[in-house]
């Protein structure tokens, strides 16, 4: 692996163990045992750094968020998809445990920041709209627009919710869990006789989270 690449590997890691604001360029350096010169040969500074990490979280995500916009995602795969969805705020999960300060600190990511919270409801609502028109959720277009700000908030706000209550293991992959299940808790009410079925598939499917993730 080439050294500008173990950089953002090695910082990835730090910011999401340490928490982005403890975390100094030197130490970055002496985790891998390199030179500061070295380092600053391929960013010059954590502002760099975490430039380029957002910038690479920024794609995935859209990628991802498009996927019910586009029709990429059948609806009986919605539940793989939230994994998927978690996993990735999970990947990045610095950017997440304190998003007012983060945003505050990097002036540069604040508009595709919060264009991405956007395409979160944009894509809640899809799932949504779609869900309906399959005869499965029963909720108005008001309810549909509560439902997909509710999702939204949650998506991006559960992990520092669960920074909040207590400090994990690198290897939890449980704040995962329980966004999928806070996310199937918001949609099972508008699913009538469905709702006890769909939790208890939502319950199985959490509990694959469970194992450690990257």
């Amino acid at each position: 692996m080439k050294t500008r690449e173990r950089i953002l590997q090695v910082s990835l890691e730090l910011f999401n163990r340490e928490g982005e604001p403890n975390v100094a360029t030197v130490d970055i350096s002496n985790e891998m045992n390199i030179s500061p010169g070295n380092l600053y040969y391929h960013f010059r500074g954590k502002e760099e750094l975490v430039g380029e990490l957002f910038a690479r979280f920024h794609a995935q995500s859209q990628t991802i968020l498009r996927g019910p916009q586009s029709g990429r995602v059948p609806i009986d795969e919605y539940g793989y998809y939230l994994v998927v969805v978690f996993e990735h705020l999970h990947a990045y999960r610095f950017l997440y445990r304190n998003i007012s300060l983060i945003m505050q600190r990097y002036e540069g990511i604040q508009r595709p920041f919060r264009r991405l919270i956007q395409l979160k409801r944009e894509a809640a609502r899809a799932a949504c709209q779609q869900m309906r028109a399959a005869g499965m959720l029963q909720a108005d277009d008001a309810r549909i627009e509560l439902l997909s700000r509710a999702i939204a908030l949650t998506l991006t706000y559960s992990m520092n919710f669960d920074n909040l209550l207590s400090a994990r293991d690198e290897t939890d992959a449980q704040p995962i869990y329980d966004g999928v299940l806070q996310v199937a808790a918001l949609v099972a009410p508008y699913l009538g006789e469905r709702q006890t079925a769909f939790m208890d598939a939502a319950l199985a499917l959490g509990a694959g989270t469970r194992p450690a993730t990257p």
